[in-house]
């Protein structure tokens, strides 16, 4: 991504967290200053510009040292963050449910842990080398610091780390009454902003929240979908991908991502109106691979054709579903789409079953076609085209005669 196109997307995150940005600097650099990052003709620059617009804060979207960081606060008089710390702010600020707040903060202290770590490291070297006034075995106040900040962070991430057990096991147990049920996992992925919240509510009907900014869904949705073959699937919208997604974000949000795991077939949901797609979707491929999901059949789905010129329309079609959530375009043939990926994938089985059993004649008619239906002495010989997990579920609650 080029640095323009960075820069634009960090202001549409900083935007979004209700910052209101008044300019931006750049620099070609040869080496990075470890001082402050950027050279020092540039840091008075940034100050003399903060300083005529009032600004008070100032983002960098490159990752900043804590001695960096450190000496650019003092220098320019402003608070600093960097693009990982804005993006963590975001998702703190977004997430609802227990699960994502358990996520966000732990992501935040292992962000802070490292930080703090370096930050007391020149004081722990004074007090490692026989303490401050020469006495032997003294502990330096740096050392001391260090300690405390380590001790309460480990305490503090154990603590956190046990609440979102607790909480997988409860999330857990509903993926597996939905896969005893038998219902297929689809699960909508790609770049924030993409439209996924906004195509969830088309297919489903979920009100799910959308708005016009990045990240605006954090916690998992899960609704059930009628495909035209008369199939049930359950449709999970997850959290959105971007341009270097902080790595503690992805580890700290598996949990969260699960349910794309678990997917039977990712709908991958790519902005048509936006000039950077194709990078996009590389971004999204990437993300997807590292969180070892990458072997699962996708299908692409090209958003927001309302945006765009329609005379192109037909050529994007060719490699994936051109639609509009907003307006309705191509909702119908991506449903089919679905349906037929899911009916390609359809076994025959025909068991015999106790007639008591009204759940598995269930699961047939939801997961697939019955057949051919014989009752006989209190059983049932049923011929049915089902779904590879439903026709496991079925082969299980079989009768031998």
């Amino acid at each position: 991504m080029a640095c323009e196109d960075s820069l634009a997307e960090l202001a549409a995150l900083a935007k979004g967290l209700g910052v209101d940005v008044v300019g931006q600097v750049t620099q070609r650099l040869k080496e990075i200053d470890p001082r402050t990052f950027i050279g020092r003709g540039k840091v008075a620059e940034l100050a003399r510009m903060a300083r005529e617009r009032g600004a008070t804060l100032a983002v960098f979207d490159d990752s900043l040292s804590p001695v960096q960081a450190r000496n650019l606060e003092r220098e320019l008089q402003l608070r600093l963050i960097d693009r990982s710390q804005l993006i963590l702010d975001i998702f703190a600020q977004r997430a609802r449910s227990s699960e994502g707040k358990i996520q966000v903060e732990m992501a935040q202290l292992s962000y802070l842990q490292a930080r703090l770590t370096r930050q007391w490291s020149h004081l722990s070297r004074l007090s490692a080398s026989g303490g401050f006034g020469g006495y032997v075995g003294a502990r330096g106040p740096g050392e001391t610091q260090l300690e405390v900040d380590r001790r309460r962070a480990r305490r503090r991430l154990a603590l956190l780390a046990a609440k979102l057990r607790a909480v997988e096991r409860s999330h857990t147990l509903q993926r597996q009454r939905r896969q005893q049920r038998s219902y297929p996992m689809v699960a909508l992925v790609g770049y924030t902003n993409a439209g996924k919240s906004s195509l969830m509510n088309a297919l489903t009907k979920a009100a799910v929240e959308v708005a016009d900014r990045p990240f605006s869904t954090l916690d998992p949705t899960v609704r059930r979908l009628r495909l035209p073959s008369g199939l049930q699937v359950m449709l999970a919208d997850t959290v959105g991908f971007i341009h270097r997604l902080p790595h503690l974000l992805i580890e700290a949000f598996k949990a969260t991502l699960e349910e794309v795991r678990n997917a039977s077939l990712l709908l991958h949901v790519a902005d048509l109106s936006s000039a950077l797609r194709g990078e996009q979707i590389e971004v999204v491929d990437r993300v997807l691979a590292e969180i070892g999901v990458g072997q699962i059949p996708r299908l692409l789905v090209k958003n927001k054709a309302d945006l765009v010129d329609c005379a192109w329309l037909k050529d994007e079609a060719n490699d994936g579903v051109v639609v509009s959530a907003v307006n309705g375009q191509g909702i119908d043939r991506l449903r089919s789409q679905i349906s037929k990926f899911f009916a390609d994938l359809q076994q025959e089985v025909t068991v015999t079953v106790p007639a008591a059993r009204a759940d598995l004649l269930a699961i047939a008619h939801r997961s697939g076609r019955v057949l051919s239906v014989e009752y006989q002495d209190g059983m049932v010989l049923m011929r049915a085209l089902v779904t590879p997990s439903a026709a496991a579920a079925l082969r299980r609650a079989a009768v031998e005669i």
